[in-house]
């Protein structure tokens, strides 16, 4: 049986004391495919102190969000079943919005052009969530 977020340990979803309100007030989409995926990172951004977290299921839905509401950050899935998340990407990248990916295959399985962003591979944790998204934040102030 899986795991739904209300049934993982609290240590799971909660962020360590001293990050969890560095995404204070921010907007975020993610765009993920696997609901119970989604659900769990829209729980971990809320407890980063996410304002507003929105979800997208595929390219399409994705880029019909942005267009709707701009984000401040998003958490982008590389794989969307059978398509890529790339145009979402370079919507965003043109926009300036900050991004990470996620993916279940590795660092490895990202288009070379965009190897430089930051990636967490699943499963992953709050604290490897929290990480990427400090670096995407922290690069998109250094431009």
């Amino acid at each position: 049986m899986a795991n739904t977020p209300h049934d993982l340990p609290d240590s799971a979803t909660s962020a360590p004391s001293d990050s969890q309100s560095f995404l204070r007030g921010l907007r975020a989409v993610i765009v993920e495919d696997e609901m119970i995926v989604g659900l769990l990172v829209e729980d971990m951004l809320g407890s980063l102190g996410c304002a507003e977290v929105a979800q997208a299921t595929s390219v399409k839905s994705a880029l019909e969000q942005i267009a709707r509401a701009l984000p401040d950050i998003a958490v982008l899935d590389v794989n969307l079943g059978n398509e890529m998340v790339y145009p979402v990407a370079e919507q965003l990248n043109v926009a300036g919005i900050p991004f990470i990916f996620t993916t279940g295959y590795g660092r490895g399985a990202i288009k070379l052009e965009w190897a430089a962003r930051p990636c967490v591979q699943k499963p992953f944790n709050i604290e490897a969530l929290t990480a990427a998204l400090r670096a995407a934040l922290n690069a998109g102030t250094a431009r």
